[in-house]
């Protein structure tokens, strides 16, 4: 994903939007929160980062990804796997996966909840010259939303939804270079211009990336508050009357390129729920893109804030 220079991916399209009044008014009516386990989800982040780091063409990329298809045929969910051979920005063919799991595949109202599950090959912001050619461990960014994403599986297998559901693990994110913006996101690229389902158009889709930070803060993303404002006013609702208005906070953020620019390009209303720091040092984690982005970052608390939000605004709604 990038910063936007326009407006403001974890690359970015364009310049910061950042607004010191509220994007929208949000309710603040207390809900009932839908089950969701932190400390599953961190798990799930924690065995992800212990297998290596997901780099493609490595051995550990390949081990995760026949893990996380496991881990979502075990929910009793129909799977999908999509490969292929992607062409990063520096010539290299990234042999990708993507992976998708449905409930209720028969239903024509969908939900999509996505992340990528791919890390960084170079820790190329980090503030040690020497370290900038290592791998990244992607705990936040990346590992954090799947695991997230895999604990709301592991709930709707409990309790399967009324309607449909997909979750979608894109490979393949992460391999870009600064000033090419079409470098990043490259599974969902490919899952967008070859969708595995004939006619494939979800009612609308969030993304997950970096939700796992210490203390987390997330804002209204320029490009999702534009694709999907209604969204993005039911998300930060739902936060708020759950008790977590001072981590949704109802303000706007900046323009990100990430794997929701390409569904919103295909026409699909999606929002990013992303880990956003305002002034100078933004608008990423500290830990962004270093060596610094292991599991030492995580928290548990910020996982289940997020995963409860989600699960919560998909059991009203799916």
């Amino acid at each position: 994903m990038v910063f936007a220079a326009m407006l403001g991916a974890c690359s970015a399209r364009g310049g910061n939007t950042q607004s010191d009044s509220p994007a929208s008014d949000v309710g603040s009516a207390t809900v009932q929160a839908a089950p969701f386990s932190a400390d599953s989800a961190y798990a799930y982040v924690e065995h992800q980062v212990n297998m290596g780091p997901r780099v493609p063409n490595t051995r550990a990329h390949a081990r995760t990804a026949d893990w996380i298809a496991g881990e979502l045929r075990r929910r009793g969910t129909d799977v999908i796997e999509q490969t292929a051979d992607l062409h990063a920005f520096d010539g290299t063919i990234l042999k990708a996966r993507n992976i998708m799991a449905r409930f209720n595949p028969e239903s024509q109202r969908r939900l999509l909840l996505l992340a990528h599950w791919d890390c960084r090959p170079w820790a190329d912001e980090d503030p040690d010259p020497a370290k900038r050619s290592a791998a990244v461990d992607g705990a936040n960014d990346g590992a954090s939303g799947t695991g997230v994403l895999l604990e709301i599986a592991r709930q709707l297998q409990a309790a399967p939804p009324k309607e449909g559901v997909d979750i979608l693990l894109v490979d393949a994110e992460d391999w870009g270079t600064s000033g090419s913006e079409d470098s990043w996101a490259l599974g969902a690229q490919h899952f967008v211009a070859n969708p595995p389902i004939v006619g494939y158009q979800p009612s609308e889709a969030i993304l997950l990336d970096m939700v796992g930070g210490m203390g987390a803060q997330f804002r209204r993303e320029y490009f999702s508050e534009h694709a999907a404002p209604q969204l993005n006013d039911a998300l930060w609702s739902t936060a708020a009357a759950l008790g977590y208005a001072d981590r949704f906070i109802n303000r706007m953020g900046a323009a990100i390129t990430d794997d929701h620019v390409m569904l919103i390009e295909a026409g699909i209303p999606a929002v990013d729920i992303i880990e956003y720091y305002p002034g100078d040092g933004g608008p990423f984690n500290p830990r962004w893109h270093t060596v610094s982005d292991n599991m030492e970052g995580i928290s548990a608390e910020t996982l289940g804030i997020v995963g409860t939000t989600v699960m919560t605004y998909l059991r009203n709604n799916y």
